[in-house]
C-alpha cells in the first residue's frame, strides 16, 4: 500500500511539472545582484530584467544585495525556494569562492541551477607605463629580478583579477605584492597613479586606458584578441599558456528548480541578449552577449570551478 501512496505521489508531481512551466511565471520573479548600483554588471542585468519583464508578462525585478565577494547574494538564491521566482544573476566570482573561503554557508557547484550565461568579456594584463617592459617575457623576467618588489592591484581578495594574477604567479613562479582594493575601480586608478605597478583589467576599462597612454597592455587572457585593442596580444601569443580569465555574468536558480522552469527561462535570456538594442547596450559595457543552454553553462561553470581550486592549492590563498 505505502509502494502504491508514493507511486501515485511520484506521478502526480511529475504530471503536475508541464503545467508549472506552463504557468511560470505566475508573480513577480526576483533577480538577486551581488553587487552594487551602477556598476557594468548591474546594467546589464537590468537591461535584460527589463525585456524578460515584457517577455515574461510579470515583473522582473533586481535586487543589489553586495558583499562578502558575491557569497551573500549567491546564499540568498542557494536557500530560496526552488520555484524559479528567486534567481541570481552572478558572475566568475561563483566559481572561484569554494576555493578560497575557509568557511562558505553554501555550495554553488551543488545548490545553484546555471540557466544561461547572458555576458562576458576578458581581463587584460596591464602594467604602469614607467615599467621598462613592453612583453609579458620581459616582465616575468623584471618580477624575477626583483622578488616580491613589484605590487599588483585587485579588486579584492577572491575577485577574477586577484586570481587572474595568482594563475600568472603560478604559471610563471613570479613573487609579486598583494595590493587588494574594494572594488574594480579604486584598483585601476591605483594601477593609473602608480600606487601599483601591473594588474588584470576587465578589457572594457583597460582599453580605454591603454588609448589614453595610462597604462599599457600587455596581454589578453582570453583565447582571442580583443577587437577594442587589437594590438594586445593573447596571454598565449605572449609567451604563457592557459593563462584564461574571462570574467562572465549569468542566470542561476536554486538547486532542483524544475527544469521546465530553467528551459523557459533560457530560452527567454537567450533571445533577450541578443536582440539588436540589447547588444548595442552590451557593447557600450564591452561585453559580449552569450546566452548558451543549461548544459553548456553548467559544463563550462563546472571546469572554471576546479580550475581555480587548483590555483587555489598550488598559490596556497585562502580567505577568512
Amino acid at each position: 500500500m505505502r509502494h502504491s501512496t508514493a507511486v501515485t505521489v511520484a506521478l502526480a508531481f511529475l504530471s503536475a511539472i508541464p503545467a508549472l512551466a506552463q504557468e511560470y511565471p505566475s508573480k513577480q520573479v526576483r533577480v538577486v545582484l551581488p553587487f552594487p548600483a551602477g556598476g557594468g554588471s548591474d546594467i546589464i542585468a537590468r537591461v535584460v530584467a527589463q525585456k524578460l519583464t515584457a517577455s515574461l508578462g510579470q515583473p522582473v525585478i533586481v535586487d543589489n544585495r553586495a558583499g562578502a565577494s558575491g557569497n551573500i547574494a549567491g546564499e540568498i538564491v542557494a536557500k530560496a525556494p526552488a520555484d524559479g521566482y528567486t534567481l541570481l544573476f552572478g558572475n566568475s566570482s561563483l566559481s572561484i569562492s569554494p576555493a578560497v573561503f575557509e568557511k562558505l554557508n553554501y555550495d554553488p557547484v551543488r545548490d545553484l541551477m546555471p540557466i544561461s550565461m547572458a555576458s562576458s568579456y576578458p581581463f587584460t594584463l596591464v602594467i604602469h607605463p614607467s615599467l621598462p617592459v613592453h612583453s609579458v617575457k620581459a616582465l616575468v623576467a623584471l618580477a624575477k629580478s626583483k622578488p616580491g618588489e613589484l605590487a599588483y592591484a585587485s579588486a579584492g581578495g577572491g575577485t577574477m583579477s586577484h586570481m587572474a594574477m595568482e594563475l600568472l604567479r603560478v604559471r610563471t613562479g613570479i613573487k609579486l605584492q598583494h595590493l587588494p582594493y574594494k572594488g574594480a575601480a579604486p584598483a585601476t586608478v591605483s594601477i593609473v597613479g602608480g600606487e601599483s605597478q601591473l594588474g588584470f583589467v576587465v578589457m572594457p576599462v583597460a582599453s580605454v586606458q591603454i588609448k589614453a597612454g595610462k597604462l599599457r597592455g600587455l596581454g589578453v587572457a582570453a583565447p582571442t584578441r580583443s577587437s577594442a585593442a587589437p594590438e594586445v596580444p593573447t596571454m598565449e601569443e605572449a609567451g604563457v599558456k592557459d593563462n584564461l580569465a574571462i570574467q562572465w555574468n549569468g542566470f542561476f536558480a536554486p538547486a532542483r528548480t524544475p527544469q521546465p522552469v530553467i528551459d523557459r527561462l533560457h530560452r527567454e535570456v537567450a533571445k533577450t541578449v541578443h536582440l539588436p538594442d540589447v547588444k548595442q547596450r552590451f557593447d557600450a559595457e564591452g561585453a559580449v552577449p552569450v546566452g548558451n543552454s543549461p548544459g553548456e553553462f553548467a559544463a563550462f561553470f563546472k571546469v572554471e570551478a576546479a580550475k581555480w581550486a587548483d590555483v587555489a592549492k598550488r598559490s596556497g590563498t585562502k580567505l577568512d
